[in-house]
């Protein structure tokens, strides 16, 4: 064996010091405190055959989000968009009549976030739930949503102990609407420049003896429409009427894009996806259930405008619980069944939308104490990606970017001035909500709620 040239040594230990550095900048998850099954506003239904756990990583936030069916059921799905990533889809095209399915998985992180989904197969198995034997693999289906990337300012993602807390945190017939779970940091309106804030949603109804439920996660690269037209969020009041309806936005289109908004290249911009689940009690066989996801699946696109582009990768699962049997009790013409879970599914889909953060008003003027904003000054750090560093001049603050990304309305060119709210509390007046909270000495709370972030120095 040669020996390595003094070049290739420093080289390779130059490469090494590096990926020893990213290593220990990167976060450890470990540290991190699942918190199951968080959210005031929640549905609550009555089907024991449904459980439904979620789980959040408030660091991030991000989250996910499990539909488990203790007694198994039968699946199938329907796939749209050019952006999808999912668990197991395949096995459920090959239509097999036997209910083998545990439970279907909602999750953030992108395709990091796949973890979640295979995790609560092992959960199952962990927990003496399933085996290894053939006829008692545990079976769990799902998809991701992307929420990384410049819509926060880490990476951190649901993983496999995430998953499996949400799983064992199940409970029958409540279900968390808005900003939880797997829509813990989701978004909608990119398209048109609105971004504005998302979450998951779901909707129930029984007609007789047959249930029907909807969820879904919305991350749509379009906007959420009303059944009269309007869109449901969207920042841009200086740009729009309050009064925005779906139809203007694609009458005027690409015109209706906010300036400066412009479509990513089709290997960059796939980051939206609608996920979504119908569940009936009512018996089918493959191909009926096939239909009523194929159904479903296309009737979104009135509640979501535009859906399934090219940047979106849209699934949607549909699912029996098979405990009504049409030969026995009287059941729904699949026909009826389709429609009705059309409309529950629009249902879920505006259920989803949280209330938006307002605009901060600014006052005119702030008493401001130098001593204080001293103690404000320092570098922040969010993560190995975004930091940001504190000054203070004339009795101002200001805020510039020092990491490799910007910090949402902050670059990193030149200092950019904050407008004092309170004496603690600061603003960049902009398009989009933009609040600084130093909340104690050495922390620093970037627009404090759903959707924190949060750094030191």
């Amino acid at each position: 064996m040669k020996p390595m040239s003094n070049k290739r040594f420093v080289l390779a230990a130059a490469v090494s010091a590096a990926l020893a550095s990213a290593s220990s900048q990167a976060a450890d998850q470990s540290t991190l405190t699942p918190v199951v099954n968080a959210g005031q506003q929640t549905l609550q239904f009555d089907w024991p055959a449904i459980r439904v756990g979620t789980a959040e990583y408030e660091d991030g936030p991000t989250g996910v989000t499990v539909i488990h069916f203790p007694k198994r059921a039968l699946g199938a799905v329907d796939v749209r968009g050019g952006g999808p990533g999912t668990v197991n889809t395949d096995y459920l095209r090959l239509g097999y009549d036997t209910p083998e399915l545990d439970a279907v998985v909602f999750s953030g992180g992108s395709w990091y976030g796949l973890e979640s989904i295979t995790a609560v197969g092992t959960a199952l198995k962990d927990d003496g739930v399933r085996s290894g034997d053939w006829t008692n693999l545990a079976l769990s289906v799902g998809a991701i949503i992307y929420d990384l990337g410049d819509r926060r300012l880490n990476e951190i993602y649901p993983d496999k102990r995430l998953a499996q807390a949400a799983l064992r945190a199940d409970r029958p017939g409540i279900f968390p609407l808005g900003s939880h779970g797997a829509g813990r940091f989701a978004k909608t309106g990119g398209l048109f420049g609105c971004n504005a804030f998302s979450g998951q949603g779901a909707a129930f109804r029984q007609t007789g003896e047959v249930k029907i439920a909807a969820f879904v996660v919305v991350n749509a690269l379009g906007v959420v429409t009303r059944r009269d037209g309007r869109v449901a969020a969207c920042y841009g009041d200086t740009h729009w009427s309050k009064d925005l309806r779906a139809t203007d936005l694609l009458a005027s289109y690409p015109d209706s894009r906010k300036p400066g908004t412009t479509v990513p290249a089709s290997n960059e911009g796939k980051r939206n996806t609608t996920v979504s689940l119908i569940v009936t009690n009512q018996k089918l066989n493959p191909a009926e259930l096939q239909r009523l996801a194929t159904h479903v699946h296309s009737s979104m696109s009135r509640a979501i405008t535009p859906f399934a582009t090219e940047f979106d990768g849209d699934v949607l699962y549909a699912v029996s619980t098979g405990e009504l049997d049409p030969a026995k009790s009287p059941g729904l013409p699949n026909i009826d069944l389709d429609v009705e879970g059309a409309e529950l599914m629009w249902d879920a889909i505006l259920a989803s939308v949280p209330a938006q953060p307002g605009f901060p008003h600014v006052p005119r003027e702030v008493e401001l104490s130098g001593s204080a904003l001293q103690e404000y000054t320092g570098e922040y750090t969010f993560s190995q990606f975004a930091r940001l560093r504190i000054t203070t001049e004339h009795n101002k603050l200001f805020a510039q970017a020092t990491g490799p990304r910007t910090v949402y309305g902050i670059g990193q060119s030149a200092p950019t001035e904050l407008q004092a709210l309170s004496p603690t509390d600061f603003t960049v007046v902009g398009r989009y909500p933009l609040v600084l909270h130093f909340e104690a000495p050495g922390k620093l709370v970037i627009n404090p709620g759903d959707w924190q972030q949060m750094a030191t120095k």
